[in-house]
């Protein structure tokens, strides 16, 4: 918890305020009694209506004061509780955006969520209860123990055996509670996921009518959270009750001592008001702290959870001295060497040995079976994986001595899936290059076979798109994101399976338009239908993440038996002969 409050540094001279304001705001409740007691004892007693009334108006004066300190004290806490907030938000926004795939499998889509969101807020909430309660706490118990001393030494005796049990208690509780609300935020991700998973995939569910189903599948983990919830705060609700009863039985006994004292003219009524006063302030100190401390257990285990992102190294990182490519000519080169790829923890590697050379102004083609690699191998020219063996050389340079950012900027991918943002058409588009023209735009567009229907919606390339691209259809979501690769002008294009939901007609329109309009660049095309790759200048034969075939269409219909069984399911006998 308190790594996290090092992010504060920065504002130490509002703390320095909030500390003072809140000393000045203890020091006035602390005078409080003592001038209730003077009031009692002189102006009461001794029938000093004068007294009275001017001692009032002090104590009236001092309350304005003490409320002032507290109000301005709160809303500083609170603009830097809220403050800290932010700085953990940005600063797990930015770290999880230079993850590499590897650490988003690590943590899960659904625990980023949750923690970016539940648990910086249970930090602030705690950071807030931290900056208005503990620093006042400790000084109203340290003045009222000073000051009950000071009213009277014997009667103060009671404190030893009140703050030991009133200590004990708390910390009971806490070490009862703290593995409880670790287990809470984890079980908090579990809910998360399952209702991620009935957002993303409705229509799988409804289409196979499996609604019940997922409703006891988020039932039990909703049930899960709820039931070790209840008892976290059950255990915590004890808190509240057994520091209620310390404080009654120890006015009891004080009052039952303090009468004693009277009746022998040892103490006056007055003193014995302030003193129980002294003794409720001290309590009610030990009372605040208390409340801090049955939420440090739950906050504490947020804010691991958020260092546990911050702190995460990297798989993925620039060298210390990255080398530069060359000046863009024509297209680029990109050759793989013995590369091989295995997942952590995984028994057997995605991909082995791997090596070939895309030529710049050729068409790479890659095919296989399910599972053989073939996104894989793109996710490793983009850098999402580094590989476990061999290298991967963009224009003789190994990927691995370039800059990440440099690196990308040479490359236009389309991933498997297309992903769409919220926004316009044209900044969609833009979204692959920042400083594109309108005319750019349009000539992605038209290349990428998207300018028909873009010029059918209303407002054109101002359309709007909503989030995730759900009021355009699959096949257009692809275009989409062709043309959004094809507007950095790359010296090499990655396209994963970015054909598939393209008809037939406008999938051979849109490789001609390529062919014409990006006569110099490399592509590396990954696809599934064979009529999308049979015109490729060289085409890779994937299987069991092995390179089992090379050549042009019709070399590999004659050599390469995994070849031939996929185009046996896909092409008619005049194809094939």
């Amino acid at each position: 918890m308190f790594k996290v409050l090092r992010y504060l540094k920065p504002y130490w001279l509002i703390i320095v305020l909030i500390f003072f304001l809140t000393f000045a705001n203890a020091i006035s409740q602390l005078l409080l009694p003592n001038l209730m007691s003077n009031i009692v004892d002189v102006g009461i007693v001794q029938g000093d209506v004068n007294y009275i009334f001017r001692s009032g108006f002090i104590m009236l004066l001092i309350a304005i004061f003490g409320t002032t300190c507290t109000v301005i004290a709160a809303w500083n806490a609170s603009k830097l509780s809220s403050r800290l907030a932010t700085i953990l938000r940005e600063k797990v926004f930015h770290k999880v955006e230079s993850f590499s795939l590897q650490e988003f499998n690590q943590f899960g889509t659904a625990s980023l969520i949750t923690r970016t969101t539940n648990d910086i807020t249970q930090i602030q909430q705690v950071v807030l209860m931290m900056l208005r309660m503990m620093l006042m706490a400790p000084m109203m118990m340290i003045g009222g123990i000073i000051m009950a001393i000071a009213q009277d030494a014997r009667m103060a005796l009671v404190l030893i055996v009140i703050l030991p049990l009133v200590l004990l208690t708390i910390t009971i509780i806490g070490w009862l509670g703290l593995p409880l609300f670790k287990s809470i935020q984890k079980k908090l991700d579990q809910v998360n996921l399952v209702f991620r998973e009935n957002l993303t995939g409705v229509r799988v569910i409804r289409a196979f009518n499996r609604q019940k189903h997922e409703q006891k599948r988020f039932a039990a983990a909703n049930r899960d959270l709820t039931q070790t919830s209840i008892q976290a705060n059950q255990i915590i609700a004890l808190l509240m009750p057994m520091l209620s009863l310390i404080l009654s039985l120890s006015t009891i006994a004080i009052l039952w001592f303090g009468a004693q004292r009277i009746d022998a003219n040892t103490l006056a009524v007055g003193d014995l008001m302030a003193f129980i006063q002294y003794i409720n302030q001290i309590l009610f100190a030990v009372t605040m702290l208390s409340m801090v401390f049955s939420m440090i257990p739950r906050a504490s285990a947020s804010a691991n959870r958020i260092l546990a992102i911050i702190e995460t190294e990297n798989s993925i990182v620039d060298a210390q001295t990255t080398q530069q490519l060359p000046p863009l000519v024509q297209g680029r080169t990109l050759r793989f060497e013995g590369v091989s790829f295995a997942y952590p923890k995984a028994l057997d590697p995605v991909l082995s040995e791997i090596s070939f050379e895309a030529k710049a102004g050729e068409v790479t083609a890659i095919i296989g079976g399910t599972g053989s690699g073939k996104s894989t191998l793109l996710n490793l020219m983009t850098r999402f994986y580094d590989p476990t063996q061999g290298q991967i050389l963009l224009d003789g340079v190994d990927i691995r001595e370039l800059a990440q950012t440099e690196l990308r900027e040479a490359i236009g991918y389309v991933p498997q899936k297309a992903v769409l943002f919220s926004g316009t058409v044209s900044e969609n588009i833009r979204y692959g290059k920042a400083t594109a023209s309108d005319a750019e735009v349009m000539q992605a567009a038209q290349t990428a076979q998207a300018q028909d229907f873009i010029e059918k919606m209303k407002g054109g390339f101002e359309a709007a798109i909503a989030q995730g691209g759900s009021n355009v259809s699959g096949g257009q979501k692809q275009r989409l994101a062709i043309a959004r690769a094809l507007v950095r002008q790359a010296g090499v294009y990655l396209f994963d399976d970015s054909f598939s939901a393209l008809d037939f007609k406008t999938d051979a329109k849109l490789r001609q338009a390529l062919k014409q309009q990006e006569q110099q660049a490399t592509m590396i095309l990954v696809a599934q239908r064979i009529s999308t790759i049979k015109d490729a200048d060289q085409i890779l034969v994937l299987d069991q993440g092995k390179i089992v075939g090379r050549g042009k269409h019709h070399e590999l219909l004659a050599t390469c038996p995994v070849y031939q069984e996929i185009a046996g399911s896909q092409l008619s006998q005049e194809e094939l002969a």
